[in-house]
C-alpha cells in the first residue's frame, strides 16, 4: 500500500501539522461472544471535552495507551508490537471477564488491533473550537496504511495496566501459509 499524494505532500511542508495514531480493537463473535469495536486514542483535541477524536465520523475515546515495535527491520522478522493500555477505570478487566465468561482462557487472543495514523490537517471539524478546523479541510481518506495485527498473548494484567502483544497474521498460532502441507519432491495437485 502507498501513502496518499495528499499526506506526502502536507509532510513535505515546512511545518507540517501533527501525525494523528488512533487505535481499535475489535472482538470477533466466535472467539469473544460479541463483534465490539472499541476505539481509542493517547492524545486530546482542541475542545477539551475529554480528549475524545473524531475521526471519519466514528469516536475514539481518549485512553493513557503507549504503543510501540511496529517498525520493520527488513530481515525478514516480522514485528511483534507490545501495547500497554491503562487499566485504572477497569475497562480493560471489564473486557477481558466477559471474553473469559464466553470463552474461559481466552484473554482477547485473535482479536484485530487496528493501528491508523493520519494528520491533524485532516481530522473531522468537530474536534475544534467552534467547529472548524484551523489546519485544513477534514479529509477521512487522507490516512497512512492501516497496520492490521492480532493479539498474540496477555503479557501482564495489573490494576494500573495491561500489557498485550501482537503479530500479523501470519503468526497467530495454528495458523500456516499455504494452508496446505508442502512436501520435497511431491506435487499435491494432478497435472493435465
Amino acid at each position: 500500500m502507498t501513502v496518499p499524494q495528499s499526506i506526502t505532500s502536507e509532510l513535505q511542508k515546512a511545518s507540517p501539522s501533527s501525525v494523528i495514531e488512533l487505535f481499535e480493537l475489535r472482538l470477533v463473535a466466535a472467539l469473544h461472544g460479541s463483534n465490539d469495536v472499541y476505539r481509542f486514542h493517547a492524545g486530546v483535541n482542541g475542545n477539551n471535552d475529554g480528549g475524545n477524536v473524531v475521526w471519519a465520523g466514528q469516536t475514539y475515546a481518549a485512553m493513557p495507551i503507549e504503543a510501540d515495535g511496529f517498525e520493520y527491520s527488513g530481515n525478514g522478522q516480522l514485528p511483534r508490537p507490545k501495547v500497554r493500555v491503562a487499566n485504572i477505570s477497569g475497562l480493560i478487566t471489564t473486557v477481558l471477564l466477559a471474553v473469559n465468561a464466553i470463552t474461559p482462557g481466552n484473554d482477547l487472543l485473535g482479536a484485530k488491533f487496528v493501528r491508523i495514523r493520519t494528520l491533524a490537517r485532516y481530522l473531522d471539524a468537530v474536534n475544534f473550537p467552534g467547529g472548524v478546523n484551523p489546519y485544513g479541510t477534514p479529509d477521512s481518506t487522507a490516512e497512512f496504511p492501516q497496520e492490521i495485527f492480532y493479539i498474540s498473548r496477555k503479557v501482564t494484567e495489573s490494576r494500573d495496566v495491561v500489557e498485550f502483544e501482537l503479530c500479523s497474521a501470519f503468526d497467530l498460532q495454528s495458523v500456516r501459509a499455504p494452508k496446505r502441507q508442502c512436501i520435497a519432491n511431491v506435487c499435491q495437485w494432478i497435472y493435465r
